[in-house]
């Protein structure tokens, strides 16, 4: 199955998982705990990035960087805190998620290639990064899509979010550090936000108290 064949990708942990269910279908809450250890990595990785662009970041260019309201992703209503997410149908949680995800597929990719000319100290441990963010956020998209396959046509929705922002991110130095860092700041916002949605769906799959989530 397309969901076994997910989970044999990864690590040693999901190959055990497939022996474990004998190859059967694999149940939701499997694929959610899944899916939930990507998209912990995913805002992980992307907090380190902003922490390292941080370290040798010109202290006007905080100034300068546009406010997170412009984010390409900011017209997507989601809830403010898990209080609210706790209260959204699993199937529009779900659709929300993979809208944030999908949102990143091109600004992953500017910033990929802007960062191998990065005028920053840390230029190669920040391209290798975000090399590492598109290929946990490509993984994660397959199991988001296995994952809506099984849950209804609700989480199958996906919002279009383009980014307009534009393939070049500056010409001079610190016009692309500002670029760059406000695109940084944006992902690290969704991955948290995806992060997130995926650990209330988890915690309701495993019919955990709302406390415990």
């Amino acid at each position: 199955a397309e969901e076994e064949r997910w989970l044999r990708e990864k690590p040693a942990e999901a190959n055990l998982l497939c022996v474990v269910t004998m190859c059967r279908a694999v149940p939701i809450s499997d694929l959610l705990e899944r899916a939930s250890q990507h998209s912990d990595k995913l805002h992980s990785l992307s907090t380190m990035l902003t922490q390292e662009l941080d370290s040798h970041f010109p202290p006007f260019g905080r100034v300068s960087m546009p406010r997170p309201s412009m984010c390409h992703t900011s017209a997507l209503q989601t809830p403010i805190d898990k209080e609210r997410a706790l209260q959204v149908p699993e199937s529009d949680l779900l659709s929300l998620a993979r809208s944030l995800l999908q949102a990143w597929s091109d600004p992953l990719v500017i910033l990929s290639s802007s960062a191998n000319s990065l005028p920053h100290p840390a230029q190669s441990s920040i391209s290798n990064k975000i090399q590492e963010i598109q290929e946990y956020s490509k993984n994660l998209k397959d199991g988001l899509d296995i994952l809506s396959s099984k849950m209804g046509p609700a989480a199958q929705t996906i919002t279009s979010l383009p980014y307009r922002g534009g393939t070049d991110l500056g010409q001079d130095r610190i016009t692309k550090l500002i670029n760059f860092n406000f695109l940084l700041s944006c992902l690290r916002r969704d991955s948290h936000k995806i992060d997130s949605f995926l650990k209330v769906l988890r915690c309701r799959a495993a019919k955990m108290q709302p406390e415990m989530c």
